[in-house]
């Protein structure tokens, strides 16, 4: 599908959510400690072809466009997002001149509910051990999600911003 300017936002949401499930990674933007931003490349778990065994995690999300990211524990990341959790993820195809921002708050799943248990276990990928030697529940390993409350981007020549929420 390709977007055209007169495009309404339920058809805009799902140019977004097509690139999102074909991006090859996202980038996950915190603020620092120094009040900057940091980015840092994370591993795209919407994406259809790299991850197809978690495509049922997401399908009940395609119209909020919930997004779940996986990190080390000990990581500066998660630092940083204690401290605050407003953050960005951008998804994109640089050849198309195409990317989508979606922003918002991002929640460390670190309960140690059935939920989180079971959600832990459903994102995990083989060959994950090199990031969490003891499997999916190494006490490193965390998984963050994002509910965006804004997205804004540019795909075919045409800029666009809305809250997902809206159609």
């Amino acid at each position: 599908m390709l977007p055209q300017a007169d495009m309404n936002r339920k058809q805009w949401k799902q140019a977004c959510l097509e690139l999102i499930e074909t991006a090859d990674a996202t980038y996950l933007t915190a603020i620092g400690s120094d009040g900057f931003p940091h980015t840092r490349a994370m591993l795209n778990l919407r994406n259809r072809r790299q991850y197809p065994h978690q495509a049922g995690l997401f399908a009940t999300h395609r119209d909020d466009l919930l997004l779940y990211f996986t990190t080390n524990t000990s990581s500066i990341k998660l630092e940083q997002i204690r401290v605050n959790p407003n953050a960005c993820a951008y998804y994109c195809h640089p050849r198309l001149f195409q990317g989508v921002m979606l922003a918002g708050t991002l929640a460390i799943m670190d309960d140690i509910s059935l939920r989180q248990h079971d959600l832990r276990h459903a994102l995990w990928s083989e060959g994950w051990e090199r990031y969490y030697p003891q499997g999916p529940d190494d006490p490193d390993h965390s998984v963050l999600a994002m509910m965006p409350s804004f997205l804004e981007g540019w795909i075919n020549a045409t800029r666009f911003a809305f809250p997902p929420s809206a159609e």
